[in-house]
């Protein structure tokens, strides 16, 4: 499945905009999908954060654990995620620019089962979309929060 990339700029220091981004424990309260999350590891936000988080798809509830895999405070950070047969990889990328910090989000589903292989295709016609509206939706939420 080809990567989906998403960006937006947002009208806040750089440091400011890494630390909304990365308390993930607060995610629930400000991205409106989120419906629920549980911490599964404790101490700072880093390489080895876990967490579980349940947000609403297609008007139905799904659940993911996912992890920090990469962490370079305050340019960058990786989410991974293992389900229905594939890898998810998510990168956050934070740049400051006059006037405040672009947040790029890069999402990549990478197949691992037969038969994630084989739905590929057909899955990324239909899901490309609708996962570049939700993720455009968490940027702008947290985008909000940075801005206030």
């Amino acid at each position: 499945m080809a990567s989906i990339k998403v960006s937006t700029q947002v009208a806040a220091p750089l440091e400011k905009v890494f630390e909304v981004f990365t308390q993930i424990d607060k995610a629930a309260e400000r991205i409106p999908a989120i419906t629920k999350l549980e911490m599964l590891s404790e101490g700072p936000f880093g390489n080895g954060t876990r967490w579980r988080e349940t947000r609403l798809m297609m008007k139905k509830e799904a659940t993911e654990e996912m992890w920090v895999t990469g962490f370079d405070p305050p340019k960058s950070y990786t989410v991974e995620a293992q389900s229905h047969g594939s890898l998810y990889q998510t990168l956050f990328e934070f740049k400051q620019e006059a006037g405040g910090t672009k947040v790029t989000w890069t999402f990549d589903c990478i197949p691992q089962s037969f038969g994630a292989k084989l739905l590929a295709p057909v899955f990324a016609l239909f899901f490309n979309g609708m996962m570049k509206k939700c993720m455009l939706g968490d940027l702008e939420a947290l985008r909000d929060v940075c801005e206030r």
